[in-house]
Protein backbone atom coordinates (compact mmCIF):
# COMPACT_ATOMS: atom_id res chain seq x y z
CA UNK A 1 0.00 0.00 0.00
CA UNK A 2 3.12 2.32 0.92
CA UNK A 3 3.79 2.42 -2.86
CA UNK A 4 0.70 3.40 -4.19
CA UNK A 5 -0.26 5.99 -1.47
CA UNK A 6 3.36 7.28 -2.16
CA UNK A 7 2.74 7.75 -6.03
CA UNK A 8 -0.51 9.05 -5.30
CA UNK A 9 0.81 11.89 -3.24
CA UNK A 10 3.97 12.40 -5.58
CA UNK A 11 1.58 13.37 -8.56
CA UNK A 12 -0.45 15.38 -6.54
CA UNK A 13 2.47 17.30 -5.22
CA UNK A 14 3.37 17.58 -9.08
CA UNK A 15 0.44 18.91 -10.10
CA UNK A 16 -0.06 21.23 -6.79
CA UNK A 17 3.61 22.62 -7.80
CA UNK A 18 3.23 23.08 -11.91
CA UNK A 19 0.11 23.40 -13.56
CA UNK A 20 -1.94 24.58 -10.39
CA UNK A 21 0.32 26.80 -8.69
CA UNK A 22 0.14 30.42 -10.52
CA UNK A 23 2.29 32.56 -11.62
CA UNK A 24 1.65 35.17 -8.39
CA UNK A 25 2.17 32.02 -5.90
CA UNK A 26 5.16 31.19 -7.35
CA UNK A 27 6.78 34.73 -7.53
CA UNK A 28 5.39 35.72 -3.87
CA UNK A 29 5.42 32.57 -1.93
CA UNK A 30 8.59 33.17 -0.06
CA UNK A 31 7.80 36.96 0.89
CA UNK A 32 8.28 37.55 4.49
CA UNK A 33 5.24 39.93 3.65
CA UNK A 34 1.38 39.85 3.87
CA UNK A 35 1.10 38.82 0.08
CA UNK A 36 3.78 36.14 0.59
CA UNK A 37 2.02 34.61 3.27
CA UNK A 38 -1.14 34.70 1.22
CA UNK A 39 0.49 33.23 -1.83
CA UNK A 40 2.19 30.33 0.27
CA UNK A 41 -0.55 29.73 2.08
CA UNK A 42 -2.84 29.83 -0.81
CA UNK A 43 -0.62 27.19 -2.84
CA UNK A 44 -0.10 24.93 0.48
CA UNK A 45 -3.81 24.76 0.09
CA UNK A 46 -3.77 23.68 -3.30
CA UNK A 47 -1.21 21.15 -2.31
CA UNK A 48 -3.41 19.66 0.81
CA UNK A 49 -6.50 19.59 -1.66
CA UNK A 50 -5.09 17.99 -4.59
CA UNK A 51 -3.52 15.34 -2.15
CA UNK A 52 -7.25 14.82 -0.89
CA UNK A 53 -8.51 14.24 -3.79
CA UNK A 54 -5.86 11.27 -5.02
CA UNK A 55 -5.96 10.17 -2.05
CA UNK A 56 -9.80 9.61 -2.53
CA UNK A 57 -9.42 8.56 -5.74
CA UNK A 58 -7.03 5.83 -5.11
CA UNK A 59 -9.19 4.33 -2.42
CA UNK A 60 -12.22 4.32 -4.38
CA UNK A 61 -10.41 2.89 -7.70
CA UNK A 62 -7.52 0.98 -6.18
CA UNK A 63 -9.89 -0.35 -3.25
CA UNK A 64 -6.93 1.58 -0.86
CA UNK A 65 -8.24 1.06 3.12
CA UNK A 66 -6.53 3.36 5.25
CA UNK A 67 -7.51 5.70 7.82
CA UNK A 68 -9.02 9.15 8.00
CA UNK A 69 -7.42 10.50 11.08
CA UNK A 70 -4.45 9.74 9.91
CA UNK A 71 -5.02 10.68 6.71
CA UNK A 72 -6.18 14.22 7.97
CA UNK A 73 -2.94 14.54 10.13
CA UNK A 74 -0.99 13.17 6.99
CA UNK A 75 -2.71 16.09 4.76
CA UNK A 76 -2.02 18.81 7.60
CA UNK A 77 1.69 17.71 7.16
CA UNK A 78 2.04 17.81 3.67
CA UNK A 79 0.51 21.48 4.12
CA UNK A 80 2.62 22.61 7.10
CA UNK A 81 6.07 21.06 5.62
CA UNK A 82 5.55 21.98 2.00
CA UNK A 83 4.65 25.73 3.04
CA UNK A 84 7.58 25.46 5.47
CA UNK A 85 9.62 24.40 2.88
CA UNK A 86 8.64 27.14 0.19
CA UNK A 87 8.96 29.76 2.72
CA UNK A 88 12.90 29.28 1.17
CA UNK A 89 14.91 30.28 3.63
CA UNK A 90 14.98 26.32 4.98
CA UNK A 91 16.36 25.65 1.75
CA UNK A 92 18.71 28.42 1.52
CA UNK A 93 20.16 27.65 5.36
CA UNK A 94 20.13 24.14 4.32
CA UNK A 95 22.86 24.23 1.45
CA UNK A 96 24.86 27.74 3.21
CA UNK A 97 25.75 25.01 5.75
CA UNK A 98 26.24 22.33 4.09
CA UNK A 99 28.81 23.38 1.55
CA UNK A 100 26.69 24.00 -1.20
CA UNK A 101 26.49 27.93 -0.87
CA UNK A 102 28.35 27.99 -4.92
CA UNK A 103 25.15 26.03 -5.68
CA UNK A 104 22.99 28.31 -3.99
CA UNK A 105 23.82 31.55 -5.60
CA UNK A 106 23.97 29.49 -9.28
CA UNK A 107 20.45 28.96 -8.46
CA UNK A 108 20.61 25.13 -7.98
CA UNK A 109 17.76 25.49 -5.05
CA UNK A 110 15.24 23.37 -6.42
CA UNK A 111 16.05 20.59 -6.42
CA UNK A 112 16.57 20.70 -3.00
CA UNK A 113 13.48 21.98 -2.51
CA UNK A 114 12.02 19.34 -4.51
CA UNK A 115 13.99 16.83 -2.32
CA UNK A 116 12.70 18.59 0.76
CA UNK A 117 9.25 18.33 -0.35
CA UNK A 118 9.63 14.47 -1.53
CA UNK A 119 10.60 13.28 1.95
CA UNK A 120 7.51 14.62 3.30
CA UNK A 121 5.49 13.15 1.18
CA UNK A 122 6.99 10.09 1.67
CA UNK A 123 6.76 10.19 5.48
CA UNK A 124 2.85 11.18 5.25
CA UNK A 125 2.75 7.75 2.55
CA UNK A 126 4.41 5.91 5.59
CA UNK A 127 2.10 7.66 8.48
CA UNK A 128 -0.72 5.90 6.31
CA UNK A 129 0.19 3.01 5.24
CA UNK A 130 1.87 1.97 8.76
CA UNK A 131 -1.52 2.47 10.23
CA UNK A 132 -3.27 0.94 8.26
Amino acid sequence: MFASLFVLLYVAHLLADYPLQTDHQAAHKGERTAVGWRANAAHSLTHVGTSAALLATGAVVLDLRFGVSVSLIALVWIGASHSFVDRGWPVERWMKNSLQEKSFEEGGAAPIDQVAHVFALMVAALAIAGTS
